[in-house]
This record gives C-alpha cells, structure tokens and sequence, in this order.
C-alpha cells in the first residue's frame, strides 16, 4: 500500500522529469519576476499603488501562464488562445488602475496600466524562453518609464 502511494505521488510531480527541465523553468520564472520587478520598482519609486509585487506576479502568472500549455504540448493554436486570453485579463486588470477624475484632463493610471500590460508580455516572453527579448524589452520599457518624463520636462523647461 505505501508503494502504491508513493509511486502515485511521484507520478503527481512528474511534469518536471529530470534536472534540465527543473532548470529551465527555474530560470524562466525568475527571470519573469526579476524583469517585472524591475519595471515595478520604477512604479514604487514614483509612488504608484500598482508597484513591485503587483509587476512580479503579474510576469510570473504570465510565463506560467504560457509554460504550462507548452509543457502539456498544446499545439500553437491553443497556445495562441491562451495569448489572447491572457492579453484581455491583463488589460482587465489594468483598466482596474485607471482613474477618472471629475474633470475631462483628470485621467490617471494609464501609464501603471500599460506598464503592467508591458510586464505582462515581458513574463510571456520569458516564458516562452525568449529571454533575451524579454530583458531588451524591459530596457526599452525602463527607458521609456525614466527618459521620456525627463525629456519631456527639460523640453518644457527649454521655452521658459
């Protein structure tokens, strides 16, 4: 009876069946959490609500999202399905930091939302084992969260 047991609880933790593939979604998933932490840091030190754990687990929900279809052999139409899918809840979820002011220029949280909809895809890609896109597209995305504000404040402080 402890046999049957046993042999039933390693076939439950069979979805990893050697130290290859132990590794390569360990890196996956850390790489994941560590660009959406970086992106969500950047939220942090601006003050925003939607900050470093919120960027983490929304890049490793994401590459988990796409690793496990991909590790049960989905084929790329399912797999496709789980994109789209995946793209709307996380637009969802970014709709949730939008807020509309009581006046027409009051809107805030847009740049949180496309951040997290950005993480979103950088944990996609990192799931997909496409991690040099994932970390290039993090720095295009940092430069864009840090550069753009201080252009944009220098050219209006250019005028005056």
């Amino acid at each position: 009876m402890w046999q049957d047991i046993w042999t039933t609880v390693l076939a439950e933790f069979s979805d990893i069946p050697d130290a290859a593939q132990l590794t390569r979604i360990t890196v996956r998933l850390l790489v994941a959490a560590t660009l959406g932490g970086l992106l969500g840091y950047e939220r942090e030190l601006r003050g925003k609500s939607a900050g470093l754990r919120t960027h983490m687990l929304v890049a490793t929900g994401s590459a988990l999202f796409v690793m496990i279809p991909n590790q049960a052999g989905a084929s790329i139409e399912d797999l496709s399905r789980v994109l789209q899918g995946l793209i709307a809840g996380v637009g969802f979820l970014g709709a949730g930091s939008i807020i509309m002011g009581t006046r027409e220029t009051e809107t805030r949280g847009l740049t949180t939302a496309a951040g997290i909809w950005v993480t979103a895809a950088i944990g996609m890609a990192a799931g997909l084992g496409r991690e040099a896109t994932a970390v290039l597209s993090t720095v295009v995305a940092l430069l864009i969260l840090f550069a753009v504000p201080w252009i944009a404040r220098g050219r209006k402080g250019a005028g005056t």
